[in-house]
């Protein structure tokens, strides 16, 4: 078990009172979040570049970055809103890419309180031993990014990957989702068919499968160790472009155990509470919340 509690190195901003306020009246000791961006600055600047270009990943939306900040002022913010863990999800979008965003990760984790150490892959000749290495050097969760790597998750090359991880019981959280762009291998087919090969696989659904959202409740409902993470959904800007059915709200509300929050910070186009306060006002009750925002997160990682 892990033992990481808030951390407030400096004084707050009235930014994190306003988180804190929300869990700490919810009761709970602070936030995890798993879907936190942190990457080589060099790789993070070029997808800011994007961003800042409109592009066609991106549905052409203009998409202002809140926190442009340096690393470890970004980092250091986190802990001053009281998040006890974060991710460092990172994905390469070529061949020979990933086992050096890897090397990176080993680092990143290390220097960094509060990380959750994260990996990545690709599907390429000798992904499945770059992985395997991974796993030993004590990653605990991995990303794999669909749309931006613009490849098939039932790739036969990624097959010994997804046992792999089954096996050993380390969390992916991939990005299938058909927002907030469409990509040739979206969707709830492509990896539905890696979950009719892999039914173990501990898979998380980053942005609850934007914008095909009842499509992969479906999968969480018949896949029991495939969870879903809150990124951006129900915010004012991801709800004016892909808005979460209300009718799908109790199928929601009854997987209240395998939801997650993640948030894509810093790569949001609002502050850090927005996304709090947009699950708080779906009414689902503090229960919901609690799970939500820390105790499934804490039950999956080990955090005490």
């Amino acid at each position: 078990m892990t033992d990481l509690s808030p951390q407030t190195p400096r004084t707050p901003s009235a930014e994190a009172v306003e988180v804190r306020r929300f869990w700490e009246g919810l009761g709970l000791p602070g936030l995890i979040d798993v879907h936190t961006h942190f990457m080589p600055e060099r790789v993070l600047r070029k997808v800011w570049g994007y961003f800042d270009a409109l592009g066609p990943l991106t549905g052409g939306v203009e998409w202002p970055i809140t926190y442009r900040h340096e690393e470890g002022e970004r980092a250091a913010l986190l802990r001053e809103f009281g998040v006890r863990a974060f991710t460092a999800m990172l994905y390469p979008h070529k061949p020979g890419m990933a086992r050096w965003l890897n090397g990176w990760a080993v680092d990143f984790a290390r220097r960094t309180p509060g990380s959750l150490h994260t990996a990545t892959f690709f599907p390429e000749p000798g992904v499945e031993t770059y992985v395997r290495e991974a796993v030993e050097a004590g990653a605990r969760v991995f990303k794999a990014h669909v749309q931006v790597g613009a490849y098939d998750p039932a790739d036969e090359l990624l097959d010994p990957v997804w046992g792999l991880l089954a096996e050993a019981g380390v969390p992916v959280v991939v990005h299938c989702g058909s927002g907030p762009a469409p990509g040739k291998h979206t969707g709830p087919g492509p990896i539905g068919q890696v979950l009719a090969r892999h039914p173990g696989l501990p898979l998380i659904v980053a942005h609850l499968g934007m914008p095909e959202y009842e499509d992969f409740l479906g999968l969480a409902e018949r896949y029991p160790r495939v969870r879903l993470d809150t990124t951006m959904a129900f915010t004012d800007f991801s709800e004016e472009m892909a808005p979460f059915p209300r009718r799908a709200l109790p199928r929601l509300a009854a997987l209240g155990d395998r939801v997650l929050l993640g948030s894509d910070f810093p790569n949001i186009p609002y502050p850090y509470a927005h996304q709090l306060r947009a699950l708080e006002r779906l009414g689902l009750g503090e229960e919901w919340l609690r799970a939500v925002c820390h105790d499934n997160a804490a039950a999956l990682f080990g955090i005490r």
